[in-house]
């Protein structure tokens, strides 16, 4: 029995033969060149040819798939056919080279650029190596990267599962995830609770199980256990046989009757409508970058206001937070944002790219109030990247100005939160992403898995952050008379455990994926708000993020009963 340590990011305990993803697609011959009976010409339309092929294979992909899966597919599809990659190929077809070796250099090449700029552009380097494998196997006629096929249900094993195998892998064959790489906020993280699949990442060890091999995965204390003993056969048992959760009734509450709606993040009209079933209380995150990725052009407004509509008819009379176009960094759009940025992480995106490209967030706020009269839900508007009063101010008067009544700002980085009462005095309510405020706060590139430790919602630092924005909120409050919400919609809302914290420390609402809203609305119905608030008197108290994380968990037992 061999014990390897990672981190868990979706809760479940499983026991499952282990399957690695298979070998990559072989690199072509260095010295590959085009024959004779080819031409410059010839390759380089091949090479379109595979580029396009791969591009509409994962757009096929993306048309069956939803929200964070959709614009993960989205965004690898525009990466297939990016103007980098091509032009770059191109230049070693034009030196004779043949096309799949071309493609394989030119891939290196922006790889290496990426990687090189750090931040949120280094994280698309396996987006480009994966894009790269794509066309070179279309071009060889092998087959495409994959997940690895079986008969019977196992636990995937990875160095890192590249964004469009994540996206859509199959959870009944599939029934656990390990990887060596990534952090609590990698793409395979997300995914991985998205579809409630137990996940541990950053366990460095894993890259030396063998296939076939019997393990024990815990993807909430992120333990593996090769060759598993009786304990952990019994755990996993145990999880496999308990009763399953009553599904969330509507009504997020702590036991003594205090007031958390509970609401799901949501990227279409097909999610808001899952969700809305699932019993989510509204909508706390509409992404809207699900009607930009993919397109070499803005969308125009009437395109907006269809998409945005689909979500508003899915929650009649009910809150949704639509947050404006995130662009940048990790979601490059090419009429919006600049690639050769050093540092796009720290760049112009969000909120920020109104000074560089304005226009775009004008016509989206048009859309936005269109779509909002023609339906009946509470439309509550939000910026990502603000980090002054004057920016949260700009904001408020853009909102207005195109009619909508309630605007907010999105609390991502740590100057704003620090600033909370003057940010908030300017707007109506603020919405808290944990995802990049622990990124920016610990200075952690939330996809490395050597940062994994650092890059966790449950740091103590951020916790202090998360209570000084809900302090900074009471305090513009009271200025004014006007209370104003605080919320979370980041990733740590939907860790049962984190959401009750969240709750002690005075969040007003929490918004997270929708299969996340029972196992949360049940561990917080099995709290007093007393007993919430002194839970995260303890984390916050904490000298480290495992100490808090730990002693938490010890005071909800319910957890252990849930399997969580």
């Amino acid at each position: 029995m061999r014990t390897i340590k990672g981190i868990g990011v979706s809760p479940g305990r499983v026991l499952g033969p282990s399957l690695r993803m298979p070998p990559p697609v072989p690199e072509p011959d260095a010295g590959l060149k085009f024959g004779p009976r080819s031409s410059v010409d010839g390759e380089k339309a091949r090479l379109k040819d595979a580029a396009e092929n791969v591009r509409e294979d994962l757009k096929r992909r993306s048309a069956a798939a939803s929200g964070d899966a959709k614009a993960v597919l989205d965004a690898t599809a525009m990466m297939a056919t990016d103007p980098m990659l091509l032009k770059a190929a191109g230049k070693h077809i034009n030196n004779g080279m043949a096309a799949d070796r071309a493609i394989w250099e030119a891939g290196l090449e922006v790889a290496s650029m990426l990687q090189s700029l750090g931040g949120y552009m280094a994280e698309r380097t396996q987006d480009v190596l994966d894009v790269r494998a794509r066309i070179v196997a279309e071009l060889d006629g092998l087959p495409a990267p994959g997940i690895p096929a079986s008969d019977v249900p196992f636990i995937l094993t990875a160095e890192e599962l590249a964004p469009a195998d994540t996206a859509t892998l199959d959870p009944a064959l599939v029934i656990g995830l390990v990887t060596s790489g990534g952090g609590p906020q990698s793409h395979t993280a997300i995914l991985a609770r998205s579809l409630g699949l137990p996940a541990v990442v950053g366990a460095a060890s894993a890259d030396s199980i063998v296939d076939g091999a019997e393990i024990y995965l815990d993807g909430a204390t992120g333990t593996v256990v090769v060759n598993p003993g009786v304990a952990e056969r019994e755990a996993a048992q145990k999880y496999a046989s308990r009763g399953s959760l009553p599904a969330f009734n509507g009504v997020g509450t702590t036991s003594d009757g205090h007031r958390v709606p509970l609401l799901a993040n949501v990227g279409s009209g097909k999610d808001a409508v899952a969700a809305a079933a699932a019993g989510a209380e509204g909508v706390g995150l509409l992404r809207t970058e699900f009607c930009f990725l993919g397109r070499d052009t803005e969308p125009s407004i009437e395109e907006q206001v269809a998409a945005y509509g689909a979500v508003f008819e899915a929650f009649p009379g009910r809150k949704v937070v639509i947050r404006t176009l995130d662009a940048g960094a990790d979601k490059p759009l090419p009429f919006l944002t600049d690639a050769t940025e050093p540092n796009p992480a720290l760049g112009v995106r969000g909120f920020r790219t109104d000074r560089s490209s304005p226009g775009v967030l004008t016509r989206q706020l048009e859309a936005i109030a269109a779509a909002a009269g023609s339906h009946e839900s509470d439309v509550w508007v939000m910026a990502p990247m603000i980090s002054t009063a004057d920016e949260a101010a700009d904001f408020a008067v853009m909102c207005g100005a195109a009619g909508l009544a309630t605007p907010g700002v999105m609390i991502e980085v740590p100057a704003a939160a620090i600033m909370s009462r003057a940010v908030l005095s300017r707007v109506k309510f603020a919405s808290l992403g944990t995802n990049d405020l622990t990124q920016y706060t610990m200075a952690a590139d939330r996809q490395l898995g050597t940062l994994a430790s650092l890059n966790d919602p449950w740091q103590p630092a951020v916790l202090q952050l998360i209570a000084a924005t809900v302090a900074g909120g009471a305090a513009a409050g009271d200025v004014d008379g006007t209370v104003r919400s605080v919320g979370v919609c980041g990733e740590a809302a939907a860790d049962p455990a984190l959401a009750v914290v969240l709750t002690g420390l005075g969040v007003n609402t929490l918004s997270m994926t929708p299969r996340a809203l029972s196992t949360v609305g049940a561990v917080l119905a099995s709290v007093t708000l007393p007993q919430a608030q002194e839970l995260a008197a303890l984390a916050l108290a904490a000298e480290t993020a495992a100490e808090g994380r730990t002693q938490v968990r010890r005071k909800l037992p319910i957890l252990e009963q849930l399997g969580l």
